[in-house]
């Protein structure tokens, strides 16, 4: 079977880049990462397509085309936490010029990232650090483009799908970021309740594969929980969850370890696949999110909490629609 075989959401908070600077209650989240990504290389993919929430593009999508990604990480936004490791991955350009012709034909903006100098960003160094630490599977890098509309995530995502199909790859694909991404400071904070009930019964349709509704549900959800980068990186993952569907895939999801707090945000590691794909990972279910009572969690999104419609200096970003920025963060 080619095309994508799993799809994946990764945290990659900058404290889970070094173990001496990961705190007791975010271990959870390294130890979910290296468990998936043992029973994802058992699928034997041909390569890794990972949609970072710190590689930032405004306008096209570039691709990542290099042969070869080497370099040496450094958290730019906290570079006390990821001050520069090292890091020695395959590329595959083939795979990653068929990919930015196939987004053209969908009437997505795409360029070739073929910089020898180009090094990663965090938000694709640390997933990929812990789901393939020996690097034996090859890379093609995707960003975050802000003047990128839902309906533009949702056509890159399907194109990475027919771009796999097309060229017979067995590719995964993984979406580095957050769910809720209201940032505060301190590093041990929560979501709100409400914010947590939403990542809650968003996880719960992965869950239950009932993908076309949390696409329909998706720019008002990414709104109330100020998703990271608006929710791009999900929207891309969505795009990729309904072209598998398309193909008769009925898919479920599996989370890996608990849902996390780092700095107001609320962080899961899950798997989506077919359910006996999902078989084959194993791993037991992990507890669900924090619960805030029956209550809460029957108001619809227009009672709750709204986030600002403008973009404030804390990382409040603005609902998912071309051109709207969305920072991301050191949470």
């Amino acid at each position: 079977m080619s095309g994508l075989i799993a799809a994946a959401i990764a945290a990659h908070v900058p404290t889970l880049g070094l173990a001496q600077n990961t705190p007791d209650y975010q271990q959870n989240l390294v130890d979910a990462e290296h468990t998936l990504g043992d029973a994802l290389r058992a699928l034997q993919p041909d390569l890794w397509v990972i949609v970072s929430s710190h590689w930032v593009a405004t306008f096209d999508w570039p691709v990542g085309c290099q042969p070869r990604h080497t370099g040496h990480c450094v958290a730019d936004e906290a570079p006390q936490l990821l001050p520069g490791s090292p890091y020695d991955y395959a590329g595959d350009p083939e795979f990653a010029g068929a990919l930015v012709e196939a987004l053209g034909a969908a009437g997505v903006p795409s360029v070739r990232n073929e910089s020898e100098h180009y090094s990663w960003d965090y938000g694709t160094y640390v997933p990929l650090h812990h789901l393939d630490p020996q690097a034996r599977v090859p890379v093609v890098t995707l960003p975050s483009v802000l003047m990128a509309s839902a309906d533009e995530c949702l056509r890159a995502g399907a194109a990475v799908h027919d771009t796999a199909r097309r060229l017979g790859r067995r590719a995964v694909f993984v979406a580095s970021t957050a769910l809720s991404h209201v940032l505060v400071r301190g590093r041990s904070n929560w979501p709100t309740p409400e914010r947590q009930e939403a990542d809650a019964r968003f996880i719960e349709r992965l869950k239950t594969g009932r993908i076309d509704e949390a696409i329909a549900d998706f720019p008002e959800y990414a709104r109330f929980v100020g998703a990271e980068m608006g929710g791009r990186p999900l929207a891309t993952l969505l795009g990729a969850l309904r072209a598998m569907g398309a193909d008769g895939s009925v898919l479920a999801a599996r989370q890996y370890g608990a849902y996390t707090q780092s700095s107001g945000s609320g962080n899961a590691v899950m798997a989506i696949a077919a359910p006996e794909v999902l078989a084959r990972l194993g791993s037991p279910e992990a507890p669900p999110p924090r619960r805030v009572g029956a209550a809460v969690a029957a108001l619809p999104y227009a009672r709750r909490p709204a986030l600002p419609r403008g973009l404030s200096r804390a990382g409040r970003p603005r609902s998912l629609r071309a051109g709207a920025r969305a920072p991301g963060c050191a949470g």
